[in-house]
């Protein structure tokens, strides 16, 4: 059976002057000559994303859209109407969104972190903002300090909304963010705490020895390509440490003194320094 809003690896059944017929399960469908590559053949397989056409027929692409059924994704509004918002999604019919399935009444040219999924009723690809019911309530694949993908949902008065690997809601703290976020950015992040009501906790940086470990190893590496100087403290601003190094103060503190401990560095009055720098 054809996976709607998926890639499908399908055989070209025939061809005809405005494409190929591809075969499946639910019948022949069509891929436009524009999407046919140019050495393709009968009895070839093509992978292709399967989508409705304006005429809610099924029909092929190899376009990659910028999401699936299945996916979340920040995507750009196209148009809107009576109906709901249109947004661009990589093909060339835009992906619906109803009206009753935004939050907020979408804005053309504004983009929204949506949920694609395949709408039982009319078995139509559509998207929604409201994408909760989507995602997994009891916590059963994460456990505390996992590297994870984050995508940024939204604003809080606590910080920031994440949709983390596709499945949860998380919850990412201003105050450990030292740098600009934009809704439907996708970064990686850390698990930080699971709740005991299931509400996940994430961060930026690992936590524990990694991210003392991971910290150390950017500062070194900075060092040695400043010629073994860098003019930085612990009586540095917060946001001098980021805007150099990616990292929070409290975090370059604990790695400046692991590396002190071990030698690697010197405290100097203006900053630190390699130890093998001031030997040479």
């Amino acid at each position: 059976m054809v996976a709607i809003g998926d890639y499908n690896e399908l055989e070209i059944a025939k061809e005809v002057d405005f494409g190929v017929y591809l075969d499946s399960e639910d019948g022949e469908i069509l891929l436009p000559t524009k999407y046919v590559p140019d050495d393709a053949r009968v009895g070839d397989l093509l992978r292709v994303f399967i989508y409705r056409d304006s005429e809610d027929r099924m029909i092929a692409t190899t376009l990659e859209p910028k999401a699936k059924v299945g996916d979340f994704a920040a995507l750009r509004v196209k148009d809107t109407n009576q109906y709901g918002a249109f947004l661009d999604w990589g093909l060339e019919k835009d992906l619906f969104v109803p009206f009753n399935n935004q939050r907020d009444k979408m804005q053309a040219g504004r983009s929204y972190v949506v949920y694609v999924y395949l709408d039982d009723s009319s078995d139509r690809i559509v998207g929604t903002a409201k994408y909760e019911k989507f995602l997994k309530k009891e916590v059963d694949n994460l456990t505390e300090g996992q590297e994870v993908n984050l995508i940024i949902a939204g604003y809080t008065d606590l910080g920031f909304k994440v949709i983390i690997n596709n499945q949860y809601l998380g919850m990412l703290y201003k105050n450990e963010v030292f740098r600009e976020l934009s809704i439907g950015e996708q970064t990686k992040g850390y698990v930080k705490k699971i709740r005991e009501d299931q509400k996940i906790d994430v961060t930026l940086q690992r936590t524990g020895f990694g991210e003392v470990k991971d910290a150390a190893q950017i500062i070194l590496d900075k060092l040695r390509a400043t010629n073994g100087q860098l003019p930085l403290s612990d009586h540095s601003h917060p946001d001098e440490i980021y805007q150099t190094l990616g990292m929070s103060k409290k975090t370059f503190k604990k790695a400046i003194g692991t590396l002190y401990r071990q030698g690697q560095i010197v405290l100097q009055e203006q900053g630190i320094a390699l130890s093998s720098q001031l030997e040479e």
